[in-house]
């Protein structure tokens, strides 16, 4: 019987595009979008984000180094703000409110840099999750097999009765390597609603 949903964050709660991210700032000159992409969400620097060993600062330097004047402003709100405004994956809040309706417990499981917590609030239906595990702030990263035993361990969750839900497959490979149910999420809401009562949840 499925007690609890552990969710990933990016392209799951909140739309994770750095093409997007570009859009909204109206970076059309292919030149300058490459240049962007490849000196921060490409950057080596980027995983080190996640895994906690540095900081959104430590990239800004790395980056501006790298980059033409004209990009500076471009790339500090790109490092700082990509999440402003959030951008929630349609159907996700309702479907949470759902799941938890029906008893289900709501964790987070992400990979994510220290701000994670500044824009955490702002994501629709962070507010209904009993707890949350960010790899910056554990020192652990997906698909890496210690951050699923960590999750279960913290929560004292038994891994039969989890799904984990995330859009990338390897991640969720992993989870099910521990024993939790797995679900790769591509957007499509009522897929999952119909996995969640598969699992014996009527929602």
């Amino acid at each position: 019987m499925l007690h609890s949903l552990i969710l990933d964050m990016g392209n799951v709660l909140l739309r994770y595009d750095p093409e997007h991210f570009l859009d909204r700032l109206d970076i059309r000159d292919p030149q300058n979008r490459a240049l962007l992409l490849r000196e921060i969400f490409h950057s080596p620097i980027w995983p080190r984000l996640d895994s906690g060993e540095l900081t959104e600062s430590d990239l800004e330097k790395h980056a501006l180094a790298r980059l033409p004047e004209r990009l500076h402003a471009a790339a500090r709100t790109l490092i700082f703000h990509w999440d402003e405004p959030i951008a929630p994956i349609p159907g996700m809040a309702g479907f949470l409110s759902d799941c938890k309706a029906a008893g289900l417990g709501l964790y987070l499981l992400s990979n994510a840099s220290l701000r994670q917590p500044e824009y955490w609030p702002r994501v629709p239906g962070s507010g209904l999750f009993d707890g949350t595990v960010v790899s910056a702030f554990c020192r652990r990263v997906k698909p890496e097999r210690e951050i699923y035993l960590h999750t279960l361990e913290k929560f004292r969750l038994q891994p039969e009765e989890c799904l984990f839900v995330d859009d990338m497959p390897a991640n969720v490979r992993a989870s099910e390597g521990v024993g939790i149910h797995g679900f790769v999420f591509a957007g499509d809401v009522p897929a999952l609603r119909r996995r969640v009562e598969e699992l014996g949840v009527c929602l």
